[in-house]
């Protein structure tokens, strides 16, 4: 393919090269259209990750490669639950789906093409905790290993029968576990999370026994 710099095509290949990867409004704001990205697709010079997000073939991609296509897709998302916990490598359950969470009042987009569940904290526990991370080349949101195991006992003891999920207390206690032994937090900067949540009552007696016991 041609690599005019100044042809819509070859701005699209240059500029997913630089970002790992695309959405259909982030070519448009480029001045690219859409013809010219589907044009790229019909001739392999681009892929389609899902609807309306794009990266380039053939390229190497991080284990974690879908939540950096979830977070193009949630733009307001932060990685959490088991998601965040596999990233964090404090889990040795393969989430089916990428979990994220978004605010109380922010849009909830329909994915059809990449398994996301998608859950709502309310504003303080959402704005709590959140890490930036890079994989493959695009800023990825997601949740420290403190603030993600306030958030499991958060979710299953408030949240589980909302979202048809099974992570429940256990799972919990499970990721309090590992992410004490791993040294991954320390219990006051999860105490401190549970108190934002207000779940610090509840999260109090496992932890104190675990750090008793250790």
């Amino acid at each position: 393919m041609a690599r005019s710099t100044d042809s819509q095509p070859a701005r699209a290949v240059a500029l997913l090269e630089a970002r790992g990867m695309m959405r259909t409004a982030e070519f448009r704001a480029a001045g690219i259209t859409a013809a010219t990205v589907n044009r790229l697709v019909a001739a392999g010079h681009v892929a389609k990750v899902a609807r309306g997000l794009y990266t380039l073939p053939d390229v190497a991609i991080d284990l974690h490669h879908p939540l950096a296509a979830a977070a193009k897709l949630v733009r307001n998302g932060v990685i959490c639950l088991d998601s965040a916990l596999s990233f964090h490598d404090l889990t040795d359950r393969m989430p089916a789906r990428v979990w994220m969470a978004i605010g109380a009042r922010d849009w909830r987009p329909t994915i059809e093409a990449l398994p996301v569940a998608i859950i709502r904290f309310n504003d303080a526990v959402f704005s709590d905790g959140i890490e930036s991370h890079e994989i493959d080349r695009v800023v990825v949101r997601i949740y420290g290993p403190a603030k993600t195991v306030s958030d499991m006992f958060f979710h299953g003891l408030r949240q589980k029968r909302w979202y048809d999920s099974d992570i429940g207390v256990a799972q919990a206690v499970q990721a309090l576990k590992e992410t004490l032994r791993r040294r991954k937090a320390t219990p006051a900067e999860i105490a401190a999370h549970a108190r934002t949540a207000g779940i610090w009552e509840t999260v109090r007696p496992y932890l104190e026994a675990l750090v008793a016991d250790a």
